[in-house]
């Protein structure tokens, strides 16, 4: 277990540290900056490349709410899943205080939202609480089901971790205008660490969002796309 865990601190480390570290050190930058288009290929380069790493280990999750919604499908243990979400929650905190110590090496730096997640002012794009709780349902949801779908027995073998990560590069597209899109409550919390823009106080969203949506993932998955489900054919 302790292997496990240990791939699950090492993928989400890296997986936060490539959002927040775009976020913060490369999207603004004058001229050459990427953008939240840069950002949004950032998280899906991360997941893609851990999930080839170190997904033989733990199962590639680097997300509490990926986790959860394997758990209601089915294909992960209930007594492995606080273990799970420790190591990625304390993942995503080590990775934000690597980025908040590079960042604030430049004179005149100012933490701001450090790439927290928020909604209404702290939005990027001034979106509601009810537009930001169904992006997270939502984009999780869709996630977890191509996570289960490229990681089922009928899918081509050796491709998973591509297919994950386009797909995560393709829902950081939709909702980082949104609320900046979180689909994972270790890297929500952990950007809101170092936030001064009163993302703790919005953080509940975050957190509930990934994980009905990733509950929800689960179910649908169980329940009416697998093989194994009453509407599927049996493997």
């Amino acid at each position: 277990m302790f292997r496990k865990l240990s791939a699950e601190f090492f993928g989400t480390f890296w997986l936060v540290l490539a959002v927040l570290g775009t976020a913060m050190l490369a999207a603004g930058v004058p001229n050459v900056g990427v953008g939240w288009f840069g950002v949004a290929v950032a998280a899906g380069l991360a997941v893609l490349t851990m999930a080839y790493a170190v997904g033989g280990i733990s199962g590639g999750h680097f997300n509490p709410a990926v986790t959860l919604g394997l758990a209601v499908a089915g294909r992960f243990e209930w007594k492995d899943v606080i273990g799970y979400w420790i190591a990625q929650i304390v993942g995503g905190a080590v990775a934000a205080v690597i980025v908040f110590i590079i960042a604030s090496s430049v004179a005149g730096f100012t933490p701001g939202g450090f790439g927290a997640n928020g909604y209404g002012e702290l939005s990027p794009g001034g979106y509601s609480l009810l537009a930001a709780l169904i992006t997270e349902v939502v984009l999780t949801g869709m996630f977890l089901i191509v996570i289960l779908g490229a990681t089922s027995a009928g899918a081509p073998a050796g491709f998973a971790p591509i297919a994950i990560g386009l797909c995560l590069t393709a829902i950081h597209i939709i909702g980082i205008p949104v609320d900046n899109l979180s689909v994972n409550p270790a890297r929500s919390i952990a950007s809101a660490i170092f936030a001064t823009t009163g993302a703790w106080g919005q953080i509940w969203l975050f957190i509930v969002g990934p994980l009905a949506g990733g509950a929800l993932g689960g179910v649908i998955w169980r329940y009416l796309l697998s093989p194994d489900s009453p509407s599927g054919q049996t493997r």
